[in-house]
């Protein structure tokens, strides 16, 4: 233990902390000025994003304007597709569009396996300059999207709602959304290991799409691709903390603490001490304050940030948004939510 480590890389390691650390999913982002500005000169979002110089720029954007506890490499989680030889882009307002949706076995044999020093070195250089540039003033995070999230893309081909193809292929053609599943796994746990060798200190999974199965079908086609992950990325770099997030969790919550992970991290429609309830005391866990929130003002904001560090008191907790922040979020709220974040020692004595 060592208090010259990052604060946020100390608690999730599960060592005693003045306070909890404080971050946000999507922290780089629409939200602020400087990046839409940023974005006008460079249109492509994968030119963003896989532009070194560019990606770091934009990962430390917010923390040169507010100073998080956590600093998050900008990327994509469709960002090691083509790696695999999986084309994609994404169109502004309409989101990830796969060139050619995988749909049969053959497409799934013909995937290469990801060599991310390879296709993505970019990512690497990103994530070592940001350690560089932080020292230890923040934890530099790196981020995956889980198998299931994955296949859910490349099966439907863009964002759904209903998620009928991926699910249709699920109930009629297992076999093949599982080996694709499979290829995943040991491509995401390859990922994970280049980004944590580059620089990443703890290390997000995203399986965002998760809460749209059953609890029965999570067992089946998400759960065993996040322990996968987990165990091929533990077995060689055991002491990096792993953090699992879902959006619409609520109904596979304690399934999540099963996965091997160490922090769990809640969306806003669970309340945090039901969360803290449902989960082993040796799960720490990250959230979840409601994005929409931060259009509130800043006293709903400050009272919020209490209501959450309270509940989970005598926890590991990384205090977060329950989801990314919301494009159109004032930024001053967003400097409101970290400010009280690192003060809320205080905010805590001044309520009692």
């Amino acid at each position: 233990m060592s208090d010259s480590l990052p604060l946020l890389l100390r608690a999730a390691r599960g060592e005693s902390v003045e306070r909890p650390p404080v971050w946000m999913m999507r922290q780089a982002g629409r939200y602020m000025k400087v990046y839409r500005d940023l974005r006008d000169r460079y249109p492509s979002f994968r030119e963003r994003s896989e532009n070194p110089e560019l990606s770091y720029e934009i990962s430390m954007q917010p923390f040169r304007a507010f100073q998080p506890d956590g600093v998050i490499l900008f990327s994509d989680i469709l960002t090691p597709l083509p790696g695999m030889g999986i084309n994609f882009d994404i169109v502004e307002s309409k989101g990830p569009l796969i060139q050619s949706p995988i749909r049969d076995l053959a497409q799934v044999k013909a995937l290469k396996p990801l060599a991310p020093e390879e296709s993505m070195s970019f990512v690497g250089e990103v994530l070592g300059r940001l350690r560089e540039s932080v020292g230890n003033k923040a934890a530099v995070l790196g981020f995956v999207g889980a198998p299931w999230t994955l296949a859910a893309y490349v099966v439907e081909g863009k964002s759904s709602k209903n998620y009928a193809v991926i699910k249709a292929m699920a109930f009629q053609e297992p076999q093949i959304l599982h080996q694709l599943l499979d290829h995943f796994a040991e491509s995401i746990a390859s990922y994970l290991r280049f980004q944590i060798d580059s620089g990443a200190q703890v290390v997000q999974m995203f399986d965002s799409w998760a809460g749209q199965l059953s609890p029965i079908d999570y067992d089946t086609f998400a759960a065993p691709y996040q322990k996968k992950v987990v165990k091929l990325v533990k077995e060689t770099h055991p002491d990096t903390p792993m953090i699992l997030y879902i959006s619409g969790s609520a109904g596979v919550l304690e399934r999540m603490g099963q996965t091997g992970v160490d922090i769990v991290s809640l969306d806003w429609t669970v309340d945090m001490a039901d969360g803290c309830t449902r989960l082993p005391t040796n799960i720490g866990i990250q959230g979840n304050v409601d994005p929409g929130l931060l259009f509130g003002n800043a006293e709903i904001i400050r009272n919020r940030i209490v209501d959450t560090v309270l509940k989970a008191k005598g926890r590991k907790h990384i205090l977060n948004l329950g989801h990314g922040i919301l494009p159109g979020t004032p930024e001053d709220s967003a400097r409101v939510f970290f400010e009280a974040g690192k003060g809320v020692n205080d905010l805590i004595k001044a309520s009692t």
